[in-house]
């Protein structure tokens, strides 16, 4: 086991509902706070801003408080925020510094120059994401380049980025915690409506818009189904606009972010993830890991790596006219045959364990060290 690291943690803010890079870094810093290694993360939010995730209370916070985290920063204040970082490094000098999305990292890069510390760039899209946004792809490849190491969280992710990111880029599987029992039962449930789940940010990347469309197409051959849509966005006024204009406030409900995600998953019979592209789907691999069969695109990367069709769960080929029409002939095969739902749910549970919380905290505890003796990836 490597000995005990200072390590700092640099994300944009901690305190904003929900996120799923959020919630890897406070697993990780979390359990790796445990092994007794040193820890502290920073945000540009104020020091006393609680975390939307629990962090270990031997974790040192570090709150810049500059700016706002719910919009993009002014010139100024990604100024004042590098200074401020830099300011922050040479106080506490820790071994490495994990910065973790483009927002923190690329800053950091800046920052860091001359300090001697290595960095590690935390990344958890794919490019797709920084389409038609050319100087944060600039930026990024820049970024990378600039660090000891760019973590990626799927071969698949990693396959995607051109070659002077990829071959810096090490495989790091998010983590995914199920407690013992906390399994889901795909069965109807006795006395109330049985539940189709999506859980995600409100964001056209989502495509709820494509998922509701489908589910109103089978909605009124079955009565005893909702559907329940976990998290919020951007588009969540043009999501209730469509739900009221398709008549679908009875058996569709956007649920907003909730903090007990597992209770979620626990209750429902069937997961849906429309997504046009992931990285790594976070919460497909929690909701599978808890026994439940998933529906998704074909085309989606970061989803066709994770649904086996017909195995453990079921991938959609997008018609090129229709994608709602194809997800709603997927969602009404589950919904009408619970022996199938029953077959897909007991393979569906061995997706998690590739992203066991244990392995992977070693698995970041294993590179950080390499990182700071200076060992090639």
């Amino acid at each position: 086991m490597p000995g005990p690291l200072k390590l700092l943690f640099v994300i944009k803010a901690m305190g904003n509902p929900g996120g799923g890079a959020e919630r890897v870094l406070a697993d990780v810093a979390n359990r790796l706070a445990q092994r007794g290694h040193q820890v502290s993360v920073a945000t540009t939010e104020r020091a006393d801003t609680e975390p939307f995730y629990a962090l270990d209370p031997a974790i040192s916070r570090i709150g810049l408080a500059i700016g706002s985290s719910e919009r993009p920063a002014r010139g100024i204040e990604t100024l004042r925020r590098m200074l401020a970082l830099r300011k922050a490094i040479a106080r506490i000098k820790p071994d490495v510094v994990v910065g973790f999305m483009h927002s923190s990292y690329v800053p950091l890069s800046v920052a860091m120059t001359g300090l001697g510390v290595p960095l590690v760039a935390s990344e958890h899209n794919v490019p797709e994401r920084y389409a038609g946004r050319r100087l944060q792809w600039g930026l990024l490849q820049w970024a990378a380049r600039r660090s000891a190491r760019v973590t990626a969280v799927s071969e698949q992710a990693r396959a995607l980025y051109p070659a002077a990111v990829s071959r810096n880029m090490v495989v790091l599987p998010n983590p995914v915690a199920l407690e013992a029992g906390h399994r889901a039962n795909v069965d109807m449930p006795q006395g109330r409506r049985a539940t189709a789940l999506a859980v995600g940010r409100l964001h056209p990347q989502k495509d709820h818009a494509t998922l509701i469309e489908a589910f109103a197409r089978v909605a009124g051959r079955y009565p005893n189904w909702r559907l329940r849509i976990l998290g919020d966005g951007p588009l969540r006024p043009e999501l209730e606009t469509q739900i009221a204009r398709l008549g679908l406030a009875d058996q569709l409900e956007l649920v907003g972010t909730v903090r007990d995600v597992s209770g979620a998953y626990q209750q429902a019979q069937l997961f849906l993830v429309p997504s046009r592209f992931e990285s790594l789907g976070l919460s497909t691999v929690e909701a599978m890991a808890h026994g439940l069969p998933a529906i998704g695109f074909a085309d989606c990367p970061g989803t066709n790596t994770i649904i086996a069709d017909d195995h453990n769960g079921l991938l959609v080929d997008a018609a090129p006219q229709d994608r709602a029409g194809s997800l709603a002939e997927a969602m009404e095969r589950l919904m009408g045959d619970t022996a199938l739902r029953k077959r897909l749910a007991a393979n569906a549970r061995m997706v998690g364990e590739a992203h066991d919380p244990v392995t992977v905290a070693s698995a970041w505890e294993l590179m950080l060290d390499e990182v700071v003796r200076g060992r090639p990836g």
